[in-house]
């Protein structure tokens, strides 16, 4: 097979889809890599690496797409892209579909194999492509957080930690999946304190078992978060439906009751968001405020650390893309199960239910194993 990867395209996006050693893994399985040049760059991987590894460096995205039989890439394809889709190309990356329609129609129109990182889900319930990056945005999110509560980005100017004579910060963790749990460990390490909400019962006393006095564990209804976050000085919404639309759990209404200059993080946007006055916001651009509560919504977070995020992301990716390439995408399907939760188009066809539920009838949902 060949696999291709272009230079990412998203506004700050530095991660990259393959890495040298990756390169190195299809070679070896007999399969030909295709990069552009310079894909590498922004985490810290050369040209030269690439070639020394035995990949074929095109200068151009558009000759990639063209000659690839999978496209391994970080972020879901832009606009710029879409003409470059060929019918029965294997695209495995992020898509993230429920928050996209104009990508999900473009996908369809050209019968492209879309194998999305989000919704692939192991036989334990676990989401192996979509927790490394998980888990880098829910550090993240205390890290950014913590720099737009100074009072220079419009914050209003808490340190979380305080100091002897000063309260800590409160901060809210809506949702205690990866993300939260993550963002909760940087949280107690910094010695904020810390209260975390979620409607599992069994996931809130785990977390009171390791945790102990230094977190404080709710369970989700409007009426919690309404009175936690009222006092918080840093919310972060970190709530997961894998393939569909995230809920607004943080509710417009909430802002009014909140200090001025909190900070909101929605590290759930790339599914649309867990607050109703959410949109996606740029690494270029990260922030807003409504009623004086400061939004920051970066669709792509882990790209503002691509070496780590590439890194993480390609170690758990790779078996999957080798298991592909050999096999092909409907024989790796047999192999292993899993990988038939990932795809969410196939020949035109929108077959992941949770993007088909999304939008609410539009689209006729195919069960995928039916297709093969």
């Amino acid at each position: 097979m060949k696999v291709g990867c272009v230079k990412e395209i998203k506004n700050n996006e530095f991660r990259v889809g393959l890495t040298p050693d990756n390169v190195k893994a299809y070679v070896a399985a007999g399969h030909e890599v295709v990069i552009e040049r310079g894909a590498g760059l922004g985490s810290g991987f050369t040209d030269e690496e690439y070639e020394a590894a035995g990949a074929e460096l095109f200068e151009a995205a558009e000759a990639v797409w063209d000659v690839c039989d999978m496209m391994v890439k970080v972020k879901e394809p832009l606009p710029d892209e879409y003409n470059s889709f060929h019918e029965g190309i294997i695209l495995f990356t992020y898509l993230h579909l429920a928050a996209d329609q104009e990508q999900l129609d473009a996908l369809l129109r050209g019968k492209v194999k879309g194998v999305a990182y989000e919704t692939l889900i192991e036989k334990d319930g676990s989401i192996p492509l979509l927790a490394p990056m998980s888990q880098i945005a829910g550090r993240l999110s205390i890290q950014e957080g913590a720099k737009y509560l100074e009072k220079r980005f419009g914050g209003e100017g808490v340190l979380l930690a305080g100091v002897p004579g000063t309260p800590k910060a409160n901060i809210v963790i809506l949702g205690a999946g990866t993300v939260g749990m993550n963002a909760c460990k940087i949280a107690v390490g910094m010695g904020a304190n810390v209260t975390i909400i979620d409607i599992n019962l069994k996931r809130l006393a785990y977390i009171d078992d390791i945790m102990g006095s230094r977190v404080q564990t709710l369970v989700s209804t409007d009426a919690n978060i309404e009175k936690a976050v009222k006092d918080a000085d840093l919310v972060i919404g970190s709530v997961l439906i894998p393939g569909g639309t995230t809920p607004k759990l943080f509710k417009k209404k909430y802002l009014k009751e909140m200090k001025d200059g909190a900070v909101f993080v929605d590290v759930a946007i790339d599914q649309g968001g867990c607050g109703e006055a959410s949109h996606v916001t740029t690494h270029d651009d990260p922030i807003y405020k409504v009623d004086n509560v400061i939004h920051y919504c970066v669709g792509n977070m882990p790209g503002a650390v691509p070496r780590t995020s590439t890194i993480a992301l390609t170690n758990a990716t790779l078996a999957y893309g080798l298991q592909i390439a050999n096999l092909g995408l409907e024989g790796a399907c047999k192999a292993n199960k899993a990988i038939y939760s990932g795809i969410n188009t196939y020949d035109g066809k929108v077959v992941c239910k949770k993007v088909a539920e999304a939008f609410e009838g539009q689209y006729e949902y195919y069960n995928i194993e039916d297709l093969f």
